[in-house]
């Protein structure tokens, strides 16, 4: 280890054992391992109690200290919890895309709070929001269970070449996206990556890419003051009206629609 390694180190050491006796002089604690994994068990399991949960645990300031300005500090424990969120809702069966799209939708608008109350109100609306997107995948497996669907052919490992594919339309949602450039970028020819992707993914590439979009601007119509001609845009819609036809015939309602159906929850939000 080099000597200035070495230095850091000690310093981190004595740092550490100096905050160790400021806890125990001002009698302020962390919440335990078992507190904290259990608001998140219950997120990634579709149960409302993590909400008053959440609450409990988030609203203290038996939770560290993490700067010196109290509203950062909140922020910074903000992208904690809803990384821990993100990591949970993955492992009980969200999509890892979908999560991670939410997780960066909140963190962008927790840096535009102005207050701690405002952080407070968002790590509520985030873990209602989880929770009640992994209550709905909790029940569609339940229902599978009941019912005893066979369990559909894309829940098998995926191929190199699609794992690829895949990143490659998630990083360029913003683009045109092309069966050829596609090929390209996995180093196949166009007819049978469409083939080889149908097979492991259950739809083709053009619907996998269309209902990415609209996940996508599910998104953002929840959680961003993009308008809805920009997200259009943005997801490279030919036109707002195409968006909007678009929209509807994934989801069976217009973008305004899906807003104020969403804001009916969270009204705090739809006053903005």
């Amino acid at each position: 280890m080099a000597a200035s390694d070495d230095n850091m180190l000690q310093k981190q050491n004595k740092f550490l054992v100096y905050t160790t006796f400021l806890q125990r002089e001002e009698e302020r604690y962390h919440h335990s391992y078992d507190e904290e994994l259990l608001q998140y068990e219950y997120v990634r399991d579709g149960d409302m109690r993590s909400i008053e949960e959440s609450k409990r645990l988030f609203r203290t300031n038996i939770n560290g200290k993490l700067s010196n300005d109290e509203l950062r500090s909140k922020k910074y424990l903000f992208v904690a919890s809803i990384t821990l969120a993100t990591r949970f809702c993955i492992e009980g069966g969200m999509d890892a895309q979908t999560a991670y799209n939410i997780s960066d939708l909140y963190i962008q608008q927790v840096d535009l709070c102005p207050t701690v109350k405002d952080v407070y109100e968002l790590q509520t609306a985030m873990i209602t929001d989880f929770t009640y997107k992994m209550a709905d995948i909790q029940t569609h497996k339940t229902c599978a269970l009941e019912n005893t669907w066979v369990v559909p052919s894309n829940s098998s490992p995926l191929s190199k070449p699609i794992i690829e594919c895949i990143d490659y339309i998630y990083y360029h949602l913003h683009l045109k996206i092309t069966l050829q450039e596609l090929a390209d970028a996995v180093s196949l020819t166009p007819n049978y990556l469409a083939t080889l992707f149908k097979k492991e993914k259950g739809i083709t590439i053009q619907k996998y890419i269309r209902s990415k979009r609209i996940e996508a601007a599910k998104n953002m119509l929840l959680y961003s003051e993009y308008s809805i001609t920009e997200i259009g845009e943005f997801l490279a819609f030919s036109s707002s009206s195409h968006f909007i036809k678009i929209f509807r015939s994934e989801t069976g309602m217009t973008p305004k629609q899906f807003q104020k159906i969403y804001f009916r929850r969270h009204s705090k939000w739809a006053e903005k």
